[in-house]
């Protein structure tokens, strides 16, 4: 068996077009605002990115770059700013943040009503109780994949090896609310490829290139791979590459269906920001 490959980049680009629309029929310009701290090359590029994708579809964004000397009162101080800014519907703190600032603090600070990462500990609380909230980009996006894939999940054993507060437990309450029998792996947990072979559906956020095998892999289950990670490229001395948590192609021979690295997942993070936006523009 080989797995369909389940294009993130496509369900991105179809995501942003009907977000494009409801914009223009709406006719309402959403604000989101982007506040990088620091030289971090790779929240530079994933901030360019994100500011190119939400003007793309209409909404108007404003990056403020801080230097990385920026202290934690200073940062509180402009995130009060956006706060209270009317033309802002959106604040989205890069992480990660230097060392010198408590990330939690921040991420309290941001208003919840404008929080479209999800990560403020009201809209955390809110998806916990299944109540309508800004629900954090990446499981939301692995959550519209799964149900393009699937449609109905009611009933499917599901394991999210993983139990981060930015994907683990956000996509394992999403599972659930789909009616899903969701299990938690991490680092302690006992005979894990054991556990990946019982599930149908397996979301690996778990940091580690290539970590699950093949042979993990229940014949015909659905596998989402959160992972990013960069490795040295053996063909090709002196380079690197993109690979997942997951063998890829390994688990491509027993899967059904399994999002590739990139052009899976991450697309679709993106667009979910974009639909956060969108949203708390449409609720003010």
């Amino acid at each position: 068996m080989t797995a369909r490959v389940i294009d993130g980049a496509a369900a991105a680009k179809k995501l942003r077009a009907e977000l494009a629309e409801q914009i223009k029929t709406k006719r309402i310009t959403p604000g989101l605002a982007v506040v990088l701290v620091g030289e971090n090359p790779a929240s530079h590029v994933y901030v360019r990115n994100k500011s190119r994708a939400a003007e793309e579809i209409g909404i108007k964004s404003w990056t403020h770059k801080l230097p990385p000397e920026t202290t934690q009162a200073q940062l509180l101080a402009q995130i009060a700013l956006l706060n209270n800014d009317p033309a802002v519907h959106g604040i989205l703190v890069q992480l990660p943040l230097p060392k010198q600032i408590n990330t939690q603090a921040v991420i309290a600070a941001v208003d919840p009503a404008k929080d479209v990462d999800g990560f403020n500990p009201i809209n955390a609380g809110k998806l916990n109780l299944g109540l309508p909230s800004l629900i954090p980009c990446t499981p939301q996006g692995c959550m519209l994949l799964l149900r393009e894939t699937l449609g109905d999940m009611a009933g499917q054993k599901a394991l999210v090896l993983g139990r981060s507060n930015i994907v683990g437990k956000p996509v394992a309450q999403l599972l659930l609310q789909a009616d899903c029998t969701v299990t938690i792996a991490h680092s302690r947990t006992r005979n894990l490829p054991d556990e990946c072979r019982a599930a149908d559906i397996l979301v690996a956020a778990i940091g580690k290139p290539e970590f699950v095998r093949g042979d993990w892999i229940k014949q015909g289950a659905t596998v989402i791979d959160v992972g990013i990670n960069r490795i040295d490229d053996p063909a090709n001395p002196g380079k690197t590459r993109l690979v997942g948590d997951v063998a890829f192609a390994e688990a491509s021979q027993r899967a059904g269906a399994i999002t590739p690295v990139p052009g899976g997942v991450g697309p679709m993070t993106i667009a979910c920001l974009l639909k956060n936006t969108l949203q708390a523009a449409l609720a003010r």
